[in-house]
């Protein structure tokens, strides 16, 4: 190659490299504005460089080089010049038409990732990614079919947590835990406000609860009946905690009755044991006594004798 040719090579060289470089950096500032079409123009401008430092090895290589090895350079040059023109014409694709080309990979793509939203129970994901499956791909029936699948999995799993939650409650209500039960059933109506029997869970606790109360008074009044006082007077104790002033009142006398005929009883227990030395009996008894009548005159009585009874209690 004589210098003549040398140099306008070179110089043919040098444009391509800045005009390569110059459409890299104004591609690369429209991509940071984002006024579009700036990662076509850097990547044709990559490609220019790309091919101006080819060329560039070439020159350099053919100078020193025999006739046939300068041959077998152009040659090369042409074929890297084929590749570099298929690649040209991928990048001048817009997005759009990109998007076509590999719309089928991408619609698999897609759905992949719709099923497996679908899988983690991710249910907006799936609907958006459901949204652009129909839209910019254009499949609507397979988009319909992943939408009804998510209203399947929807329902199975508000299914699960409203038995999950009412069966809580029932818990609550079977343990005769109502302060916590009725708690437990305004959590559920406020997770589910849009559901009508859930927001009468309350009303189920409270209804419960009615029915209970209303067990514990008739069980009371037959055992009070069967002058089976002991056992009435364990079922009045539960019930006061239930029966407001007015409830109370048509119980008051069948309720001093069982609890005069209870105090009677123990009375008669704490004087059987007492006369028959047994002082143990004696002491629980009189503890009893203490704890369920402490203002009667017969608490007084045993008040007395509860040091000697423990005494004698722990030497036998």
């Amino acid at each position: 190659m004589n210098g003549g040719s040398r140099g306008v090579s070179i110089t043919l060289l040098v444009l391509a490299a800045l005009i390569s470089l110059t459409m890299v950096v104004v591609g690369f500032m429209r991509e940071v504005n984002e006024v579009g079409s700036g990662a076509t123009v850097v990547y044709a401008g990559a490609l220019g460089l790309i091919i101006t430092a080819c060329a560039a090895a070439v020159v350099l290589s053919m100078e020193q080089s025999t006739e046939n090895e300068q041959d077998a350079l152009v040659s090369a040059l042409l074929d890297v010049k084929r590749s570099v023109d298929r690649m040209s014409q991928q990048a001048a694709l817009s997005d759009d038409a990109r998007r076509v080309r590999n719309r089928s990979k991408e619609r698999e793509l897609l759905c992949r990732a719709i099923e497996e939203d679908i899988r983690r129970h991710d249910w907006e994901a799936a609907l958006v990614l459901c949204e652009e499956l129909s839209t910019q791909f254009g499949y609507q029936q397979e988009a319909d079919r992943f939408r009804s699948q998510i209203q399947m999995g929807r329902a199975e799993g508000l299914d699960e947590e409203i038995s999950s939650a009412m069966a809580q409650v029932d818990a609550l209500i079977v343990d005769k835990k109502w302060d916590e039960a009725h708690a437990a059933a305004r959590r559920v109506a406020d997770a589910f406000p849009a559901m009508p029997r859930m927001r009468s869970l309350g009303n189920r606790v409270e209804r419960a609860k009615a029915q209970y109360k209303g067990d514990l008074e008739r069980r009371f009044l037959e055992l009070a009946q069967a002058d089976r006082a002991d056992e009435a007077m364990e079922l009045l104790r539960e019930l006061d905690a239930y029966l407001t002033e007015d409830e109370a009142a048509p119980l008051r006398e069948v309720a001093r009755g069982v609890i005069g005929k209870a105090r009677e009883n123990l009375g008669a227990a704490f004087k059987l044991a007492y006369q028959d030395k047994e002082w143990g009996i004696a002491a629980g008894v009189g503890q009893q006594i203490l704890t369920q009548f402490p203002n009667s005159r017969m608490a007084q009585e045993v008040s007395g004798m509860m040091g000697e009874l423990r005494e004698r209690a722990a030497q036998v």
